[in-house]
């Protein structure tokens, strides 16, 4: 076991960690911030998106080790200063973009890092986006709507399915 350390949401931390340790796990388990979600454990559902660095990446991918000393964001550093909800996550909330939740952590730190690249993305561009990200509850319509208007756009414009 390592002492790994990073800065986490603004904070430096530093737990105990494998070599074999997954970035998911140790945010998980290492520092207890568990709203970053292990769905399938292949990369494929994107419910373990974090951004390191300022990049969105599936956190199940990277090893704890590899961003050692680099700065890392999860869904818990998504809200404001004073605690409510951030201009993603409130989109999220006033367009129903969520129904279990489970996805919602990943979704919101991929649409985040969309509209840091991309403030005014298309609808095309924000569904190429999420492809990496699986949700099996709302036909994504509503989630694209909530990217939409995070974005400042109008949401209701958006082409019925």
């Amino acid at each position: 076991m390592t002492e790994v350390t990073m800065t986490v949401n603004g904070k430096s931390v530093s737990a105990q960690a494998e070599g074999r340790t997954l970035l998911v796990n140790y945010l998980r388990e290492g520092l207890g911030l568990t709203g970053t979600h292990v769905g399938c454990d292949t990369s494929q559902c994107g419910a373990c998106v974090v951004h390191v660095d300022g990049k969105a990446v599936k956190s199940c991918t990277v090893f704890a080790m590899d961003v050692a000393g680099a700065q890392v964001l999860t869904i818990e550093g998504m809200a404001n200063a004073d605690g409510s909800l951030g201009v993603v996550q409130q989109a999220f909330q006033d367009h129903h973009g969520l129904q279990c939740g489970f996805c919602t952590p990943g979704m919101v730190m991929t649409t985040a890092a969309l509209l840091a690249d991309n403030p005014r993305p298309t609808e095309a561009e924000v569904r190429h986006e999420l492809e990496g990200n699986i949700c099996r509850c709302t036909g994504y319509h509503n989630i694209v709507k909530a990217v939409l208007a995070a974005s400042g756009q109008d949401a209701g414009a958006m082409a019925a399915e």
